[in-house]
């Protein structure tokens, strides 16, 4: 179907205060400048928003006054060491869709999914352009889908559902806001060599993304099937993630000590490999080697974050993570989980969104997992080339537990 996306308005949202003469110069964490200059993309998804007017209105104004407290995002990238938080604004766009939001649920497609982001997740000019854009996706039927890219220079998973609940709260008048901490950037200081580094180009080919959906009832099967004697009790993110990939993406928030709250601001995420020779093993084993993967990691590199090695620790890491990624004779699996994090909470007044997704992720072989609205389902967003996708549509095992893009009017 031919999806018609009109952008009707363009128009730069400022804080709704000036940013403190002594918060103008913000520094980026040691992790935050090891991160490419992409943005981390949330496509919200709502019913009933008829008031165009009124919902706009209400939206920008939230933005305005969140963006306070989110003051780096309102600021312009300098360097790899710093913000500058001169209160240029985020981005807003507003966007006519010429069909029915259950004409895009009913089998939802990434590239078109894709059009309701205010920018491409890859963007050349990300180094200049605003550290938040964000697009109100208006259709005819009243839907609204709230489509936002924030830079990953600062912004993890975590970080994103803590700015999109704080907006949200804002939006309907709530006293209760969790507002972001920036501590990362004292505990984690940059590098003055990494000042300069320059912007890491992500291996991209053709790929595409598919969509698959394990349900709640399912889950526990999977999980039974995955269960080992060593590893007796896998978690649901575990058993689902060794039907796809040799690789986690860790929130080392709640794995430092003392732990971190979640709204603690900035990139706070690292990656643990499972290594194996073999090209194929049992569900089990995979399991297994994830485990063991970040367990063996885990304890030695927590330590060494925390002591007088954090520094040559991390860039070890981040070192091979990128020698991984451009090595075409390895197969590497990268992916990264969004369960748990509260995205079906960001109600901005006209109620809970009824779906939340990613769209493309432009990058092969990278797993995106998110809850299903009822928090126990899993949703598996799958970026291969199209040879792979093609082998993994006819997967047994993956089909015998998920299902392939299924209606998302759940």
């Amino acid at each position: 179907m031919e999806v018609k996306v009109q952008i009707v308005r363009r128009e730069t949202i400022k804080p709704s205060s000036p940013t403190p003469a002594e918060l103008r110069s913000f520094k980026l964490s040691l992790f935050d400048q090891l991160n490419p200059n992409l943005y981390t993309p949330l496509l919200l998804y709502y019913a009933d928003c008829r008031n165009l007017d009124q919902t706009t209105g209400r939206l920008k104004s939230s933005l305005s006054k969140t963006l306070i407290h989110f003051y780096p995002l309102a600021g312009r990238i300098t360097n790899n060491l710093s913000i500058e938080c001169n209160d240029e604004g985020a981005e807003f766009i507003e966007a006519e869709v010429g069909c029915c939001l259950s004409d895009i649920l009913t089998r939802p497609d990434a590239t078109v999914l894709e059009r309701f982001l205010p920018v491409q997740i890859y963007h050349s000019n990300a180094r200049d352009a605003p550290l938040l854009l964000v697009q109100a996706n208006f259709f005819k039927c009243g839907g609204l889908v709230i489509g936002a890219c924030v830079s990953h220079k600062l912004t993890d998973a975590a970080t994103l559902s803590t700015f999109i609940n704080a907006w949200a709260g804002e939006a309907r008048g709530s006293r209760e806001i969790v507002l972001p901490e920036y501590r990362l950037s004292s505990m984690f200081p940059p590098v003055d060599y990494l000042s300069s580094l320059p912007t890491v180009d992500m291996p991209r080919t053709k790929c595409i993304t598919g969509r698959f959906v394990i349900q709640s009832s399912r889950i526990a099967a999977l999980k039974a099937r995955a269960a080992s004697d060593d590893v007796p009790r896998p978690t649901a993110v575990e058993a689902v993630t060794a039907l796809t990939v040799l690789a986690q993406m860790v929130n080392l928030r709640k794995r430092v000590y003392p732990p971190l709250p979640n709204n603690s601001a900035g990139n706070m995420v690292t990656y643990f490999k499972a290594k194996t020779e073999e090209t194929e093993l049992k569900l089990q084993a995979l399991v297994f080697h994830l485990r063991n993967g970040i367990r063996e990691r885990q304890q030695q590199y927590i330590e060494q974050l925390l002591g007088e090695h954090g520094v040559p620790a991390t860039l070890e890491t981040a070192r091979d993570y990128g020698v991984l990624l451009a090595n075409e004779r390895v197969n590497f699996y990268s992916c990264s989980s969004w369960c748990k994090f509260p995205l079906y909470t960001a109600d901005f007044g006209w109620g809970k969104p009824t779906w939340a997704s990613v769209a493309n992720a432009e990058f092969k072989n990278i797993i995106v997992l998110m809850n299903t609205p009822d928090g126990e389902g899993i949703e598996v967003w799958l970026t291969l080339s199209e040879a792979d996708m093609a082998l993994c549509g006819h997967d047994e095992e993956l089909l015998e537990f998920a299902s392939v893009n299924p209606s998302a009017e759940y």
